[in-house]
């Protein structure tokens, strides 16, 4: 199968591709993490699992109805066009395709620096922040307004970019997939993580990122390629206090609430809201 017929076999099967990789994963992760845990838990699993997978529900419900189009629907209708810088390329669509998932992927990097610097997105961001545990399914825990900012973004940049949607297919499959990857509480051989993190972001790389302490939370930002932390000066290599004694979450929020759903959705907007929030869940 030629570049060609797999970019048409991916665009016509993104669904099925999209829901296979997903659910492997999860499941794939989540026995890897009973099998071979990295930190022990503080808290049971059941709540927060349920909380964790429904914020991810409700997420893809709301995307659907804001969004009739989105990043895949941008690329084709800015091939339509004509428009983006890679929709002027000439050179093989291989080439296009590695171009446009490192330059997306750099991009996801600046947004998520961006989301920890200005306050009305790390309103948004924290609720990903406040799990206390860290596992396979914190990586679906990001407030429905920050998906929307996400998909608003990564949409800007699909049409200032044009990659052919099949690029786009294929870079959100390997962002999910590595999100949830490096969320895993899955213990790597450190000789293997050694190597990996000098590519791709590991488990032990990103768990510095969910420490409470301030400086270890603004390092370590990549979801996909490790490069970027390294470019922009944002890596940190372990957590001081060790991966075994470090606390994950935010300090402010070392209590029960963060496994509460209608907690979760409502800590962006105040406690008024909060007690609305918890009214209709």
């Amino acid at each position: 199968m030629n570049i060609e017929h797999l970019t048409h076999w991916i665009s016509g099967h993104e669904g099925a591709l999209r829901l296979s990789v997903f659910a492997g994963l999860l499941m794939g992760l989540i026995i890897l993490e009973s099998l071979f845990p990295r930190k022990k838990r503080t808290q049971a699993r059941l709540r927060r699992w349920f909380t964790n997978i429904m914020i991810v529900v409700i997420d893809s419900i709301i995307l659907r109805l804001v969004f009739p189009i989105i990043a895949v629907g941008a690329a084709l209708w800015a091939q339509q066009k004509g428009w983006g810088l890679l929709n002027m390329w000439s050179g093989p669509l291989w080439f296009e395709f590695i171009l446009a998932i490192i330059l997306l992927d750099g991009l996801i990097y600046l947004q998520h620096v961006i989301s920890h610097r200005l306050p009305p997105l790390w309103a948004l961001h924290k609720v990903h922040h406040t799990d206390r545990d860290l596992d396979v399914t914190s990586a679906l825990r990001f407030h429905p307004a920050e998906i929307l900012f996400s998909m608003a973004y990564k949409m800007f940049w699909v049409i200032i970019l044009g990659p052919a949607a099949a690029a786009v297919i294929i870079f959100e499959v390997i962002l999910n997939g590595s999100a949830m990857f490096n969320h895993a509480n899955m213990r790597l051989p450190l000789w293997l993580d050694k190597w990996l993190r000098l590519i791709i972001v590991t488990p032990d790389m990103h768990r510095v990122h969910h420490s409470v302490i301030e400086t270890e939370t603004n390092s370590n930002y990549g979801f996909f390629l490790s490069i970027w932390d390294r470019l922009g000066r944002t890596y940190t290599a372990q957590p001081v206090d060790g991966h075994d004694n470090m606390t994950i979450g935010l300090s402010e929020h070392q209590d029960e609430g963060p496994r509460s759903l209608s907690w979760s959705l409502s800590l962006p907007f105040g406690r008024r809201w909060q007690e609305k929030i918890k009214t209709w869940l």
